[in-house]
């Protein structure tokens, strides 16, 4: 009962959150004005270009996914990893960061895969993610430092503002703070069980997040990492050329925008919905978009790549409900 109460907290808080932010930013919409968008003034030929990508990022995820595995002597179908993924991003929506659990629950039950391998997998990926983004980030950023500039200026952002207003007393509590939760953090490790025989649920873990030393083929795999965030990329650039406001901006604002609204998106709402609407608009504001007009792309941009996510993740319920499980 604990944990479904925490649960339906959590989701609440994280529908409100992104609710509060998004009456915030539309509060005096008209909302004839994104029926007129959508039917008149969008070019639909750029946005259908769009949604393959955003398809292919996932399949790509999946099958690097499942190569990740096989040095664990772990073989799923790729018609299961790949509806896993999708059914990973659509749960996210519902409540935010259960897709990773979920994907691997869904190996567990149709493959019989070790859900520790599974995990430790995962957070590799994670990892490969991270730095790739943070690559990008940094060449984005060395490129458009005046934009980043404003863009910190313009939101308020400013580390030596936040960290000015600490007193002595306000580091010792937050280094307090830290050490409590790095405590406790250490405490459930040590209860953590995922299997029988903690130690084996441990040592599988491990494997899982050592499995990129043993990958045959690292070349295909960095292939598919740097094709994930390409497809990302083009997903979310391309969209640009639907709308006048936004078809001029070029490159590096598309570049701007894609890393900023990245880090947004890790903002526990249903796919970084309200943060990920406020830092893109303020991205786009900096390079001359309107506000209304600004307001409206991402709006519309969101709510399209939203569904298709929804809607692989329809699929991906009822593909898997056709495909034979494994026995265990």
């Amino acid at each position: 009962m604990k944990r479904i109460a925490y649960t339906f907290l959590k989701v609440a808080l994280s529908l409100l959150l992104a609710a509060g932010i998004l009456w915030w930013m539309y509060r005096g919409i008209e909302w004839r004005q994104v029926a007129e968008a959508l039917l008149s003034e969008m070019r639909w030929g750029w946005m259908l270009l769009s949604l393959p990508f955003g398809v292919a990022a996932q399949v790509l995820r999946a099958l690097r996914w499942r190569q990740a595995l096989e040095p664990l002597g772990e073989r799923p179908r790729r018609s299961v990893c790949t509806n896993a993924v999708f059914l990973s991003y659509a749960s996210s929506l519902v409540v935010p960061r259960i897709g990773e659990l979920l994907r691997c629950g869904v190996l567990r039950r149709w493959e019989g895969t070790s859900l520790p391998h599974s995990v430790g997998t995962v957070v590799t990926e994670r990892v490969v993610d991270m730095l790739i983004m943070l690559l990008l980030s940094a060449v984005t950023i060395l490129s458009q430092i005046p934009v980043f500039a404003r863009f910190v200026s313009t939101t308020g952002l400013s580390l030596s503002t936040i960290l000015g207003g600490f007193s002595r007393a306000g580091y010792l509590v937050t280094a307090v703070c830290a050490l409590l939760a790095l405590g406790v953090a250490v405490y459930f490790c040590r209860r953590f069980r995922l299997l029988r025989g903690a130690h084996k649920a441990w040592r599988n873990l491990l494997d899982g997040l050592l499995s990129i030393r043993r990958i045959r083929g690292k070349t295909l795999f960095i292939a598919y990492s740097l094709g994930i965030w390409a497809a990302y990329f083009l997903h979310f650039w391309l969209t640009f050329y639907c709308f006048a406001s936004t078809e001029s901006l070029g490159l590096g604002a598309a570049l701007v925008a894609f890393v900023v609204g990245t880090y947004a998106v890790l903002v526990p709402t249903p796919n970084g919905a309200g943060a990920w609407h406020f830092a893109v608009k303020t991205v786009l504001m900096l390079y001359g978009v309107a506000q209304a007009e600004g307001a409206m792309f991402v709006l519309i941009v969101h709510s399209i790549q939203t569904l298709l996510v929804v809607a692989l993740g329809i699929y991906a319920l009822i593909a898997l409900l056709c495909i034979t499980k494994h026995p265990q």
